[in-house]
């Protein structure tokens, strides 16, 4: 494997010039410079990128630290961020929390050493001094952290009114939510958008709001037990997976989806259209989510100006099967 040396020795040049040429950091003629890129051809030198790395204090790696990857919604928001990152030639470093406040803790220590250039944050669950001394630029995506960082999210507020009102519309009126955890921003966003929908309408009821926790499993035993309890006829889960859960638990409790209960998620990932009946959902740009975020972070590297700094995505309702207003009794 060629080195330095060997590509200064064949340019005629000293190791300095070729470091000065491979960092762009200082000046070397063109000519000189000319041959210093045709010696690293020709002899297939490789930098290494360790040391370049400790030398420059970058890396052209960014951080991104999410909260459960096993969710649906987070693996197409990791695509549109690594799909963009690629494209300006960084690699990503993905980092998946369990929404533990100590793991996220850990991969910031760990970001910090490695040298990352950026991080995206799709977690809550740091404190803002926490976040900011690491030193590099911060792009929070999903859930908002604080108004000192750019942010990218959609209407969670507005997307959980439209989810209630279109139970409402389709003759539900015994409307249940299943929240998803109480530390997450989203998830009392969601909430409240539904609590504030159930009180205009006059039918707000604290004993149809069920914990899930973001959790399939979760979902599923809670709505078993709320079904048993309480008259339900429809019920707004705060994302897809807790949608899953429900239906789950109605089907098993030998109720019909939509004629007695009618369901409807939040996310509009890809399993919502493979489960019977598909299921209604709000659906979330989260490509476009990520893709932007990726591209705030890449301009925060450079130091380029942002013609915005928090975007707020609009949201879609997708009706199927599981609300069809026909189907039901």
């Amino acid at each position: 494997m060629a080195t330095i040396r060997d590509v200064a020795k064949l340019a005629g040049v000293s190791v300095a010039t070729v470091s000065r040429v491979l960092n762009q950091n200082g000046y070397v003629n063109e000519e000189t410079e000319k041959r210093v890129r045709q010696a690293i051809k020709k002899l297939n030198y490789k930098p290494n990128e360790v040391a370049r790395t400790l030398f420059k204090k970058t890396s052209k790696t960014i951080g991104l630290i999410v909260p459960d990857i096993s969710n649906p919604f987070f693996p197409e928001l990791v695509r549109a961020v690594e799909d963009v990152m690629n494209i300006y030639d960084y690699t990503v470093i993905l980092c998946n929390s369990d929404e533990k406040n100590e793991k996220e803790k850990e991969y910031m220590e760990v970001l910090k050493q490695k040298y990352v250039d950026g991080i995206i944050l799709t977690t809550n669950q740091l404190e803002l001094d926490e976040v900011s001394e690491i030193n590099v630029p911060v792009v929070v995506l999903d859930r908002p952290l604080n108004h000192s960082f750019p942010s990218v999210i959609a209407d969670n507020y507005g997307g959980a009114r439209l989810a209630t009102r279109h139970l409402y519309e389709i003759g539900c009126r015994r409307i249940a939510h299943i929240q998803g955890p109480s530390h997450v921003v989203n998830a009392v966003e969601r909430f409240n958008g539904y609590r504030d929908e159930m009180k205009e309408l006059g039918l707000w009821d604290e004993r149809l709001v069920i914990l899930g926790n973001y959790q399939l499993k979760q979902a599923k035993e809670a709505v078993l037990q709320a079904l048993k309890e309480y008259d339900i006829d429809g019920i707004f889960a705060g994302n897809d997976a807790m949608a899953v859960g429900a239906l789950k638990a109605v089907q098993q409790l030998g109720l019909r989806v939509p004629e007695d209960v009618a369901i409807i998620g939040y996310d509009g990932i890809p399993l919502t259209e493979m489960t019977t009946p598909e299921l209604s959902t709000i659906s979330q740009p989260i490509y476009e989510m990520g893709a932007i975020a990726a591209r705030i972070l890449v301009k925060k590297i450079e130091g380029k100006p942002l013609e915005q700094i928090h975007y707020v995505l609009p949201v879609e309702l997708i009706e199927r099967q599981s609300t069809r207003k026909g189907e039901r009794k």
